[in-house]
């Protein structure tokens, strides 16, 4: 590592997470490579999304063996998302939370593979111990990366979205959450609550607690085993130097954070770029209508024959020329206004000046390109924190929700309108989107940033919080409050026996009065 003025040349290592999270990290990748870093991806046999093969990738990739492969990760994707899309609508909490567990067992059971094949890998750590990393950036859905890190001896920053209702933040990072307004990720509520709302978000911080204590607590012995000591997975995620989290406050509502919690939304937004020219027609070829964008994101290849049909009836009713990002079976309703494709480059679509309104499920990397380019929304939510979102994006004025499982082809005809032809949905978008881009640095330069502060300072341990050093009780000052009511007690009790003392000396006098 060298330092040249404000350039430094760093070697970086990647704990990835599959799926959307990827093309976060890909994009820090990237913009680290062209400052001359160089960029190490831990990646298993078994990774689904993430290709160590394409030539075009600058990183390089130390690839460990697992015994599970991308047949078996996509079927674990899979799982999940027909869980949330159509069992979950149908089953008790309970039922919903013991199917959730198990499938979150069989991911555990995969990620403690992926751990022991990097930390029981002799002949690999010694070969990344002699790389001598400066730091690590690991996304703490997949476990693990945190334990290397610390096995390893170096600092390491946090890439998240959210864990739900910001559990590990809470409670691993010492976030302050204020529950009287600020929302439980996945509660579907927003800043303004009323009193039922809050019961409701309080009993929701109660219930992700539990399941993160009980689901994520079960990497506690494993990080012992490791480390040789008795320790946590919240211990060791407290020792994380930044936690770059990617949203902003065009998304987010108004609450309190961390210095060492920096918002990084939108960072793999960027201008559009020219069209292919078979698409660059379509789209010119829509006239004053103009077109519109749908895409259910990259994990949902598909839908039911009697959804598909119910969306493609409403599609065929729109003026406007739609471009859909679908690769399941033809529906037999689709009209010749709808352009069927496997694969769209939704950014640069979204930057098109014909592009009226996006439809989408929510996804956080899609509502951030529609931010980025003021593009109104009619959201779709599938699972996970897309209801959520869509739920942020209505309370900011920029969107309409629709139920996957409900909506009929009149609704989505006449959200798809609302968001067009109400001016406020566009007016809303571009304020939005002025706010994002109304900032003193971009957000991925703002990553690359912290990144490279950390390497240069070794750390960031003075955006720290005190906190971390404190017990529970400690923390909430129950401590202080249980003094105090001791000494308000005593006080009590004294005036009381002061008082008590006062009437028996009180009584004789006056009895001795009366008889004279």
């Amino acid at each position: 590592m060298f330092l040249s003025g404000t350039v430094l040349c760093g070697n970086i290592l990647i704990w990835p997470t599959e799926g959307s999270h990827w093309l976060n990290i890909k994009t820090i990748i990237d913009e680290l490579i062209k400052r001359n870093h160089s960029v190490t991806v831990l990646i298993s046999t078994g990774a689904a999304y993430i290709n160590a093969n394409d030539k075009s990738h600058s990183e390089k990739y130390e690839i460990y063996n697992v015994s599970y492969g991308k047949t078996k990760m996509l079927a674990i994707i899979d799982d999940f998302v027909k869980l949330w899309m159509y069992e979950k609508p149908n089953m008790s909490f309970f039922q919903f939370y013991a199917r959730f567990s198990n499938l979150v067992s069989e991911v555990n059971l995969m990620i403690k593979e992926n751990c022991n094949s990097v930390l029981k890998n002799q002949e690999l750590m010694t070969k990344l111990k002699s790389n001598q990393y400066n730091v690590m950036i690991s996304d703490p859905v997949t476990m693990c990366g945190d334990l290397i890190a610390v096995t390893l001896d170096i600092p390491f920053i946090y890439s998240l979205r959210f864990t739900p209702a910001s559990a590990a933040e809470r409670h691993c990072g010492k976030l302050p959450s204020i529950p009287s307004y600020t929302p439980a990720f996945l509660s579907e509520l927003t800043d303004r609550m009323n009193f039922s709302e809050r019961i409701s978000n309080i009993i929701s911080y109660l219930v992700q607690d539990y399941i993160f204590y009980s689901l994520w607590g079960q990497w506690d012995s494993y990080y012992s085993d490791i480390l040789g000591r008795p320790t946590t997975l919240c211990e060791i995620m407290g020792k994380a130097e930044i936690w770059l989290i990617r949203t902003y406050w065009d998304f987010e509502y108004p609450r309190p954070f961390l210095p060492n919690f920096e918002f990084v939304g939108g960072l793999h937004c960027k201008p559009p770029k020219p069209l292919p020219e078979d698409m660059e027609k379509i789209v010119q070829s829509s006239g004053e209508p103009g077109i519109i964008v749908f895409s259910l994101g990259s994990m949902v290849k598909n839908l039911t024959d009697e959804r598909s049909d119910v969306i493609a009836s409403a599609l065929s009713q729109l003026p406007q020329k739609v471009i859909w990002r679908y690769s399941g079976k033809r529906p037999a309703t689709l009209g010749k206004n709808t352009i069927l494709y496997d694969w769209i480059p939704q950014n640069d679509l979204l930057g098109h000046p014909k592009t009226k309104a996006f439809i989408t499920h929510g996804g956080t990397n899609g509502i951030y390109e529609a931010i980025y380019h003021g593009v109104p929304m009619v959201g779709i939510p599938l699972f996970a924190d897309q209801p959520d979102n869509i739920i942020h994006m209505k309370t900011k004025g920029m969107a309409v929700m629709l139920d996957i499982n409900k909506m009929q082809s009149q609704e989505l005809v006449d959200a798809v309108n609302t968001v067009i032809n109400n001016p406020s949905y566009k007016e809303n978008a571009v304020r939005i989107s002025q706010i994002h881009h109304d900032q003193p640095v971009k957000p991925l330069d703002r990553a690359v940033f912290w990144i490279e502060f950390v390497m240069r300072h070794k750390g960031a341990k003075h955006l720290r919080p005190a906190s971390h050093d404190l017990s529970w009780y400690q923390y909430h000052c129950l401590d202080v409050i249980g003094f105090l009511l001791i000494c308000l007690f005593l006080i009590l009790y004294i005036i009381i026996k002061i008082f008590s003392f006062c009437c028996r000396t009180c009584r004789p006098a006056r009895r001795k009065q009366k008889k004279h």
